[in-house]
């Protein structure tokens, strides 16, 4: 399935819809960085996240140091940002909330 990556106007539109996140022009996708409680509660949120990425099949990069969770979406196949980015954000959101 081609995927293709959103224009300037596009992403400046999704990211309006997304204020927790950043982005990032370097890795041509976004960010969020969440703290949680401790490393069993931030493990909890990345568990959940994981299931659906999987469903998704597409997967955040992603670093965990006890507390905190950093996310990056971006699209290698789209060679950028796409809206499978925006929408499991979206979702991050949810589980984040």
């Amino acid at each position: 399935m081609h995927v293709s990556p959103l224009d300037d106007a596009a992403r400046d539109a999704a990211m309006q819809q997304l204020p927790q996140w950043t982005y990032d022009a370097d890795a041509k996708g976004i960010r969020r960085i969440l703290r949680f409680a401790d490393f069993a509660e931030a493990f909890g949120f990345m568990t959940r996240v994981a299931i659906l990425a999987e469903n998704a099949d597409h997967h955040p990069e992603w670093f965990n140091v006890y507390n905190r969770v950093e996310i990056l979406l971006t699209t290698h196949d789209a060679d950028g940002l796409s809206q499978r980015d925006i929408d499991l954000a979206s979702k991050i959101d949810v589980i984040a909330a």
